[in-house]
């Protein structure tokens, strides 16, 4: 009996017309269909009336999942593995499955399309030969700050996405650490009715979205350049004394804080630099 194999298949992430030939190719030709969640595919199913037989596959049963692949790969089953939108294992279920069918002996055949990453980099307009991609970010303020801590000396764009019900916060938070005039793109709702793509400062962007509800519903991919003065570069004579200033009266925090919105410098580089001015005083 000849082995089954593996297919790893994109599907849209909003505009169904975003699928390919080859995918709707596979999902014909294969037994059986591993689904994220087996309505939301049916509705992609039924759409280009193909009908086929699925099984739910998601983070919570991922590891018992990939050995019932397993299990149909070695019956000569052919099987595809999907997410609810966009690439398998990216920021979806699919890279353990991937992983242990692969150590099992089996092939695995990727079948490429349409991810909300790239998606959204295509139109940053921010010209770099690569980015940094986080995925969703932590569900906590305290958190997010600690990611930002970890990758503002990147040299390229970071990629973040966000859901709905965070996205204000967030972008506060990328105001507190980044600067409120630090230059990102938030893309919502990507391929879809309301696909909407703001650029700009941080607050500008943070303002204009938090002004209308209707703009907080959706999918949220960020875009976040990269820190250009992160070069551990001293302060000018002015951003110095402006921040010694700011020292005098008031906690180091409190100064930091606002002279993040004054001369819009990395909050990490001028925390060491305030740290410095306090310990010559």
């Amino acid at each position: 009996m000849t082995n089954g194999k593996l297919y790893v298949v994109a599907t849209p992430i909003g505009n169904l017309k975003d699928i390919t030939y080859r995918a709707l190719e596979t999902f014909k030709a294969v037994d059986l269909i591993a689904s994220e969640d087996t309505r939301h595919t049916q509705g992609l199913l039924s759409h280009f009336s193909i009908e086929k037989k699925q099984f739910a596959v998601h983070r919570h049963n991922e590891k018992a999942s990939a050995q019932k692949i397993i299990a149909y790969l070695k019956e000569g089953k052919h099987i595809a593995l999907v997410s609810d939108a966009g690439t398998p294992n990216v920021s979806d279920p699919g890279g353990l499955i991937v992983k242990e069918v692969v150590a099992a002996g089996f092939e695995v055949i990727p079948i490429p399309g349409v991810s909300a990453v790239t998606t959204a980099y295509s139109i940053s307009g921010m010209a770099y030969t690569s980015f940094y991609f986080y995925g969703f970010l932590p569900t906590t303020s305290s958190q997010r700050i600690k990611v930002f801590e970890s990758l503002h000396a990147q040299v390229c764009p970071m990629i973040f996405y966000e859901a709905p019900h965070r996205i204000i916060k967030t972008l506060k938070d990328m105001a507190d650490f980044f600067g409120i005039k630090h230059e990102i793109v938030v893309a919502r709702e990507l391929t879809k009715t309301f696909e909407s793509i703001y650029r700009g400062e941080i607050l500008k962007i943070k303002e204009t979205i938090e002004s209308d509800s209707n703009f907080q519903k959706g999918e949220f991919v960020i875009l976040v350049s990269p820190i250009h003065y992160e070069k551990k570069e001293l302060l000018t004579e002015d951003q110095h004394r402006i921040l010694k200033i700011l020292l005098s009266h008031m906690p180091t925090n409190a100064a930091v804080k606002i002279a993040v919105d004054i001369l819009n410098i990395n909050k990490n580089h001028l925390y060491n630099e305030a740290l410095k001015i306090k310990k010559d005083d």
